[in-house]
């Protein structure tokens, strides 16, 4: 498409009303005025692209992309999963033919970096920008001077809430909150005897890596609040201590006094892989703990870290710790096939990257987008090669 229909386009947007901010179930890009092509009759509804295999996102609708040019910020380029998504950005960009600019700052705590990062991906004039934020608050005013400017935004891995109206087209992201809660379906079961038979009160660990962006808050939640149902259901009283932002969140914290079983949640002064481990370590050495959960590939990393001077994991409940964690990579494959960790939940990054380029050059079409929510799936020992799941486990 012509530089002057994009110049439309974007006009067009800076006065939209059927655009929602991020979280929204629909937004419309704005259609030119006298458009030079005519963009495809007919576009699969969000929920169809939900379904598609979380390694192949549907391609359909997306036109060629001409001169677009686009800014894609993710978390950081610390651990494998960021280096995924990027591979995802590069290879649609390349079979639509848009270029694309990554960056990201050196760790995920590095917030303002990153806000930076922005203000110079939108001084640049792209089409569009793609971004995965650190922090849901830190980038507001940014994404208000994006649409002021009229680049519109498409936020991938997480969501910003509190976007102002109109800034943010789509959120490309896993459901972190059933995530969460699926890693908790699938670890309360293979504790659910022991806490039964327990005579004392028994201790589940949480390591989340930080309490700021939505994804690792949501998913930490997630663990939480189904944790404490099914254990309830069970006729257990249940309490959350620990890092007050997810004490504060949850949906019931109990009383500690009481409680049959204690969730307790720690997050580190950064993000980084030892200084989760840290925290790990000092809940795997109480005598009452039997499950954790890490939150993302580094808080599941840092506690199978701690794990190498304690060797208290194993998949057995009656003689280990069980620990499940969250996202791909070598170090957690490498704990799953060897019986340290119990298991994971992936998401798919390389999909994640291709939908959010896939979206931009959409929008920069004038064609209508929507959220694309994307799958958390359970994986372990017995389900790692199958064609569902194998995908997704990057390393």
């Amino acid at each position: 498409m012509k530089k002057k229909v994009l110049a439309t386009l974007l006009s067009a947007a800076m006065v939209a009303t059927l655009i929602a901010g991020c979280g929204s179930q629909e937004a419309a890009a704005p259609a030119p005025e006298a458009p030079a092509e005519e963009a495809p009759a007919e576009e699969a509804p969000a929920d169809d692209a939900a379904e598609a295999p979380a390694e192949e996102p549907a391609a359909d609708g997306a036109a060629a992309g001409g001169d677009y040019s686009f800014e894609i910020i993710v978390k950081s380029y610390q651990s494998s999963y960021w280096q995924a998504a990027v591979t995802g950005v590069n290879q649609k960009a390349e079979e639509l033919g848009v270029k694309v600019n990554c960056t990201g700052p050196n760790a995920e705590s590095d917030i303002a970096d990153q806000v930076n990062m922005l203000n110079n991906a939108i001084n640049a004039a792209p089409n569009g920008i793609g971004l995965a934020a650190c922090d849901q608050d830190a980038c507001l005013d940014s994404l208000q001077t994006a649409l002021d400017k009229g680049i519109p935004v498409v936020c991938f891995d997480s969501g910003i809430p509190d976007a102002p109206d109109g800034s943010v087209y789509a959120t490309v992201a896993t459901d972190n909150y059933a995530a969460g809660a699926t890693a908790a379906e699938n670890l309360y079961p293979a504790l659910k005897d022991k806490i039964a038979s327990a005579t004392a009160p028994v201790r589940i660990g949480e390591v989340n890596q930080e309490a700021t962006s939505e994804s690792i808050t949501s998913r930490g939640l997630g663990f939480i609040d189904k944790f404490a149902e099914l254990a309830s259901a069970d006729g257990k009283t249940v309490a959350v201590i620990g890092n007050e932002y997810y004490v504060n969140n949850c949906k019931d914290k109990g009383d500690e006094a009481s409680a049959d079983v204690i969730i307790e949640v720690a997050v580190p002064a950064q993000t980084t892989v030892e200084l989760c481990a840290t925290e790990a370590s000092v809940i795997l050495n109480k005598a009452d703990t039997i499950g954790m959960f890490g939150s993302n590939q580094v808080a599941a990393e840092g506690i199978l870290t701690a794990n190498e001077n304690l060797d208290v994991l194993g998949t057995d409940p009656a003689s280990s710790i069980l620990a499940a964690g969250f996202d791909a990579g070598s170090v957690i494959k490498g704990a799953i096939t060897s019986g340290k960790m119990f298991g994971a939940v992936t998401q798919s990054p390389l999909a994640m990257g291709q939908t959010t380029v896939e979206i931009l050059t959409k929008i920069a079409n004038g064609e209508t987008v929507s959220d694309v929510p994307t799958q958390g799936y359970w994986y372990d020992s017995t389900n790692m090669e199958d064609n569902s799941i194998a995908p997704n486990l990057y390393d």
